[in-house]
């Protein structure tokens, strides 16, 4: 039997007539399968997981402007205060 293009235990290639995985040394006693134990466990596919983190980055990306703000008024609270005024 040949064994199969990736392993299904590490998901290394493996060559056409290997006995074994040259990565994690599975075999046909050992764990190769045409399919590997985590085929069913409904992972997210890479579409989803890009846009999730897109989602995410604009998320960050929109409260960029309220921490510059936040960082311009704490300047001029602590200019103002050096200066000696005082707000009341």
């Amino acid at each position: 039997m040949n064994p199969p293009e990736h392993c299904a235990n590490c998901g290394a290639a493996i060559p056409p007539k290997a006995r074994a995985c040259p990565e994690c040394g599975a075999d046909e006693r050992t764990g190769w399968a045409e399919q590997s134990l985590y085929d069913g466990l409904d992972l997210p596919e890479d579409d989803e997981e890009r846009s999730q983190a897109e989602k995410a980055r604009k998320n960050r990306q929109g409260h960029q402007w309220l921490w510059w703000a936040v960082g311009v008024f704490l300047i001029l609270v602590l200019a103002l205060a050096a200066l000696g005024v005082h707000v009341r």
